[in-house]
């Protein structure tokens, strides 16, 4: 319960709409990509859902053969064809005679078209997304050579051998001119040398295999952060100040008896200290020391805003004619789907990385959102979502999309169709491995973000 009560539910919120508004547009069009083909090879269409509808549902209205409605769990949809064993298990209408509407009556060719018109929106979006995000707003990027504090770096950073304020210049002799690309080009290249400036002094730091695999396993942990001080921007409400107060353009420089010199460094200092009472020491008018003391709510929260590193470093932006920005989308979404394919490969095979760690469900989705509307940001994360929704529906795993698929590529090599039996068995077992998972996966959250701190 002091969990729950200690959530900051407004910014909450904030994430919560911003992840319905995504799934809407991304669950509307991953459907409309089996409607629209499947009426193309006139199929009848009996049900096409936002949301699924365990149960009951939230709106209905029958149009035509179709009844369209909005379901009340917001983890998907569906489309329901006439004559397709899916997820309902409709077994009494799959032991009547095929009808010429029925889509087990179509060829082969016509159902896999049917059934990648999903994955494909997905794709499609998704590279769309992407390219427009870049001709309206252009790619913002940070060189690593504009950062004049150098890195700031945790425990992974400091077990290969980097310290904070070093300056990373290159991975394997490649300039790295996007420094919030390090990550996914160390994994990408399975780079073995940093080349660094430490005070003044060029060197190497070598990266183990060991490295790589943690990378994998800590999703959204970076090898360094670039640094910047912790400065105040403004304050948030239910912040718990025990004496004096901070103030907007305050620069945290101590937490207790340890010196703060970034806000990553802060972040880490109190990460363990939920629900207690801390001192902070405050550089004010950028002359006079201040003492603060607060007491920390739930996941370590103080209670402002910090300043965003663009405000002390130089970003750089690459701007984009709108034929320029289609490519270079294309180029960002494939790079996403080779990373997601690249990371299930190493989660399949290597033994260093854990399930538990790399899973996540839809709180660890929604998370990915900013605690403030951005319509840049928004529209990169849907970019993403899109691109992840078609590597998951891609899998060859009965009850998703590619489980149907490779049914149809047997069929279309082999020239003779799975028996119905083979695809129930196969669809029931699907389902439970998928539902399954999504349990684990949303228990993962929940220990998480809600009842971990």
């Amino acid at each position: 319960m002091i969990a729950l009560v200690a959530i900051q539910w407004s910014l909450v919120g904030v994430k919560a709409g911003q992840l319905l508004l995504c799934l809407t547009i991304l669950v509307l069009l991953h459907e409309l990509g089996h409607f629209l083909p499947a009426k193309w090879f006139k199929c009848r269409v009996e049900k096409f859902y936002l949301f699924f509808d365990a149960g009951f549902s939230l709106l209905k209205r029958k149009v035509g053969e179709t009844v369209f409605g909005i379901g009340w769990l917001p983890l998907g949809g569906y489309v329901k064809i006439a004559g397709m064993l899916d997820e309902s298990l409709d077994k009494e209408q799959m032991q009547k005679p095929p009808q010429p509407w029925e889509f087990r009556s179509k060829t082969p060719w016509q159902r896999l078209i049917i059934m990648i018109g999903g994955v494909t929106v997905n794709l499609v979006v998704g590279f769309l997304l992407f390219g427009m995000t870049a001709w309206v707003w252009g790619k913002e990027y940070l060189p690593a050579k504009n950062l004049i504090y150098g890195v700031y770096v945790d425990s992974l950073g400091k077990s290969i051998g980097l310290k904070e304020g070093d300056k990373i210049m290159a991975a394997d002799g490649t300039q790295i001119n996007d420094f919030a690309g390090l990550t996914q080009l160390i994994l990408e290249k399975k780079c073995r040398v940093l080349a660094i400036i430490r005070e003044g002094e060029q060197m190497d730091v070598p990266i183990s295999d060991r490295t790589i695999s943690q990378l994998v396993n800590l999703q959204g942990h970076l090898l360094a952060y670039p640094k910047f001080p912790a400065v105040v921007k403004g304050l948030q409400p239910g912040a718990q100040f025990i004496s004096g107060k901070l103030q907007v353009e305050d620069q945290i420089i101590g937490l207790d008896d340890q010196p703060v010199s970034s806000f990553f460094q802060l972040r880490d200092l109190k990460k363990d200290l939920s629900n207690k009472e801390v001192a902070l020491t405050v550089l004010r008018n950028k002359y006079d020391t201040v003492k603060v003391r607060v007491k920390l709510g739930n996941r370590s929260y103080i209670g402002f805003y910090c300043y965003s590193p663009d405000k002390f470093l130089k970003y750089e932006v690459k701007k984009y004619s709108f034929l320029e920005s289609l490519p270079a989308g294309i180029t960002e979404g494939w790079g996403i789907l080779v990373e997601n394919a690249q990371g299930f490969k190493l989660l399949l095979t290597n033994k260093d990385i854990k399930v538990n760690e790399s899973l996540g469900g839809i709180i660890t989705i929604g998370s990915m959102f900013s605690s403030e509307w951005d319509w840049r940001h928004f529209w990169h994360i849907t970019a993403m979502i899109s691109i992840l929704l078609a590597f998951t529906n891609m899998l060859p795993i009965p009850a998703l999309d590619g489980g149907h698929i490779l049914f149809c590529l047997y069929e279309i090599i082999t020239g003779r169709a799975v028996q119905y039996k083979v695809m129930e068995y196969a669809q029931l077992v699907g389902m439970v491995v998928i539902l399954s998972v999504m349990i684990y996966a949303l228990g993962l959250d929940i220990w998480r973000y809600i009842l971990k701190n």
